[in-house]
């Protein structure tokens, strides 16, 4: 939902306004870009590229740093920060505003989570993985301690993080409060793929390698032992990969365009006829 809805916002941006800038690429997903770009959507980088163009913050956010940054320099704003990321924001502001310290589960590269971090008035850690929890915590951690997630992480490894966080961190906190900034759609997504991998025995995953959500989808499908492909486009779909399987299963990430579904569906329908 956030990822259409911040497509659409920028194309109707670029059709209302002339052409716009985006801050960062638009989704991790190729084929988007471009059209986009075709569109009259130029990615930037940087805040070094912002010129007299409006420019649009990604469904992913920014922190209020860029948003400070971007009022100096006189640049007129689209804003299509996902309205789920924004939750996760206000509620980074509200824990650390309250005196909590606030770890954030997720990938710490990822521009979501620095957004988010940007939030936090300097009071929060990023932890990637429940490895990460095998150490103390930072010594500036205070006994009140908030946890919310990436928002494309799976339920499973946010719940399974919290319940790590609490059974080797006990007796340092006094306080825990667990706020669920999964996104609903992402997490069904999630399901479905679930439910999927239990019934084939050969999955193709489609999306952008830079999309989160993407390689989540991949990483539960191989959980249930699946042999898992990601790829980008029908394209690079090897005739190799089906031999010897029964069932094949196709999913695809959030920013994903239906054509390229609909190719890697009919490129997958030929193989198996041929």
């Amino acid at each position: 939902m956030g990822v259409r809805r911040a497509v659409e916002m920028m194309e109707s941006a670029a059709n209302e306004l002339g052409p716009i800038t985006s801050l960062g690429s638009t989704v991790h997903n190729p084929q988007v870009v471009e059209r986009l770009r075709e569109r009259g959507v130029d990615v930037i980088p940087t805040l070094e590229g912002v010129d007299r163009r409006p420019v649009a913050i990604t469904a992913h956010g920014v922190g209020p740093d860029v948003l400070r940054e971007l009022e100096r320099r006189g640049a007129s704003v689209v804003d299509t920060t996902c309205p789920i990321v924004t939750r996760a924001q206000q509620w980074a502001k509200r824990l650390t505003d309250e005196g909590f310290g606030l770890i954030v589960f997720g990938d710490p590269e990822h521009k979501e989570v620095r957004g988010i971090l940007g939030w936090a008035n300097g009071r929060a850690v990023t932890m990637r993985t429940e490895a990460d929890l095998d150490g103390p915590l930072p010594d500036w951690m205070p006994s009140r301690v908030g946890v919310l997630s990436q928002t494309t992480e799976t339920e499973g490894h946010f719940a399974s993080f919290v319940r790590k966080l609490l059974a080797e961190h006990m007796d340092r906190i006094s306080e825990l409060r667990v706020i669920n900034t999964l996104c609903n759609a992402t997490t069904s997504q999630q399901e479905a793929t679930e439910e999927l991998a239990q019934k084939v025995d050969l999955m193709i995953v489609v999306g952008g390698r830079e999309s989160a959500n993407t390689r989540h989808l991949c990483e539960v499908s191989r959980e249930h032992g699946v042999e898992t492909h990601h790829v980008e486009s029908a394209a690079e779909i090897e005739p190799s990969w089906l031999a010897g399987h029964d069932a094949v299963g196709v999913a695809a990430g959030a920013s994903t365009p239906d054509g390229v579904i609909e190719d890697v569906v009919r490129r997958l329908e030929t193989l198996a006829a041929s």
